[in-house]
């Protein structure tokens, strides 16, 4: 690399936040950029390891030493270059990806990692502000139709992708806005949304056809994908975990995804009946994810007058567990910046029951503490530790769970066959389902998953598609390919 001891002359540097004081008044993205200077610091600390292992922490397989290298040089449009190369949408990654390639750098091993994801923003940033990212049209059109079913990470990078490949693309989308869970599941705290809106500006120019509120299976007719020569689903996975408790029926017993969603068409300016609010509520976040964190700081914001959050699962050690060693995914503890707004966090505790009034509205929950029992071929068993019953005051208990897998209404009036986990089933790899030119892709066919394997798995699919449609396709794989022109 440039800077051969860069990484034993700077420290790891992240950027900083405003305070809480002052990012609770408001919904808006609160870090601080580092200065630009400090960025090609931190560029320089990437090791000349050898073998990158960032690249196989990486889902898309994205050229981190490449990028980091021209970072380092001073060569940030050689670095956007390289970077939008294998990752279409690097301002959603570098804002919200939980960076497994920071886990599996070598650095990490004795150190710090390299600032990955921070840099990648930084990257794509500076890319916008300088105007490099322009539309990319392709120069013919292959007269191939292609309807992508889902707007969100998954579907926008199949669609850009087969677009350049020349086929007319059409994504269709239930909801009012485009962006999927990225629009309305994510809070603005984490991403603003023009930051969608910019990026779709170029998609729409780059002459991707959108069509908002068309529900497929639902408002819109699956006989009408006949007049596409293939099919993309690319829905997320949305069918919401409940709990089999008394009470789950009460008011004030809400689904994260409603109270998020309608927080962000707030925002929006979009009319909410009936909106949910923690202002003045004791509020309980049930599920200890980043669902659940983005609960914890909407509630904040909201003005809620305590906010606790419960996981059923153990808390997990403070630092990398021997059962995840290096360059694995780790089982660490993850403190996000809303829990450090204000949250009282509690692990091992299942609620027995949601407390109502006589009017049907949630008081308190009934709680017992818990622990996990395992044997060796058998599935972990959940008991229940006598004595440890507690009553917890609550108005507004937001369930962040998860979700079992998609909605099957597609797959029914298709005939699409699914797997044991209720996903829409085809093999990693050519991602085609058992009708013969229809493909799915993202959480639709994984499962919930990460932002940074829905493009992973929309890029591949569009290859797949465009071989399915042309006998072979010039789109690049994640193990390589040509770079796009700069």
């Amino acid at each position: 690399m440039g800077k051969i001891t860069g990484f034993k002359e700077y420290n790891r540097k992240d950027e900083n936040y405003i305070k809480v004081e002052k990012r609770l008044k408001n919904y808006k993205e609160f870090t601080v950029p580092l200065k630009k200077d400090e960025i090609e610091k931190q560029g320089s600390r990437c090791m000349d390891c050898g073998i990158p292992f960032c690249h196989s922490g990486c889902p898309l397989g994205n050229l981190i030493p490449d990028f980091n290298h021209m970072v380092h040089q001073g060569e940030w449009q050689k670095a956007s270059w390289i970077l939008h190369s294998t990752n279409n949408f690097p301002e959603f990654t570098g804002r919200l990806c939980p960076a497994p390639c920071e886990q599996a750098c070598v650095l990490g091993i004795i150190e710090d990692p390299v600032s990955i994801e921070n840099i990648e923003k930084n990257i794509v940033e500076r890319a916008f502000k300088e105007g490099w990212i322009k539309p990319q049209s392709p120069k013919t059109r292959t007269g191939k139709k292609v309807a992508i079913v889902g707007s969100g990470p998954a579907g926008l990078a199949a669609a850009q992708q087969l677009n350049r490949a020349g086929h007319t693309v059409t994504v269709f989308e239930r909801d009012d806005e485009i962006g999927g869970l990225l629009r309305y599941g994510i809070p603005n705290f984490k991403m603003e949304k023009e930051i969608i809106d910019r990026r779709v500006a170029i998609l729409k120019a780059e002459g991707i056809i959108f069509k908002l509120n068309v529900n497929v299976g639902v408002n819109y007719e699956v006989e009408k994908l006949k007049a596409f020569d293939s099919v993309v689903l690319c829905g997320g996975s949305t069918e919401r975990r409940s709990l089999p408790t008394p009470g789950i029926d009460a008011e004030g017993v809400v689904q994260a995804m409603d109270f998020l969603t309608q927080q962000t068409k707030v925002l929006m300016g979009k009319k909410v009946e009936n909106q949910v609010v923690a202002s003045g509520k004791d509020v309980i976040v049930i599920g200890g994810g980043d669902t659940g964190s983005d609960c914890v700081g909407t509630s904040n914001r909201q003005g809620a007058k305590s906010v606790t959050n419960f996981e059923i699962m153990p808390k997990p050690p403070g630092h990398r567990s021997p059962q995840t060693p290096w360059p694995y995914w780790p089982l660490q503890l993850k403190t996000s910046s809303s829990h450090k707004e204000g949250c009282d966090r509690n692990w091992l505790i299942n609620t027995k029951e949601f407390v109502t009034d006589d009017n049907g509205k949630l008081i308190a929950l009934k709680t017992v503490n818990v622990e996990w029992k395992t044997e060796l071929g058998k599935r972990p068993e959940l008991i229940e530790i006598e004595g440890t019953e507690k009553t917890y005051p609550c108005d507004l208990a937001l369930l962040a769970l998860g979700f079992t897998g998609p909605e099957p209404t597609i797959a029914n009036q298709l005939g699409i066959e699914l797997d044991v986990r209720s996903n829409y089933k085809s093999e990693y790899g050519n991602y085609k389902t058992n009708v013969p030119n229809v493909f799915t892709a993202g959480d639709m066919r994984r499962g919930q998953s990460l932002i940074v394997w829905a493009i992973s798995e929309g890029r591949e699919a569009a290859r797949q598609v465009d071989i399915y449609l042309m006998g072979s396709s010039i789109l690049p794989t994640k193990e390589g390919g040509d770079l796009p022109p700069m």
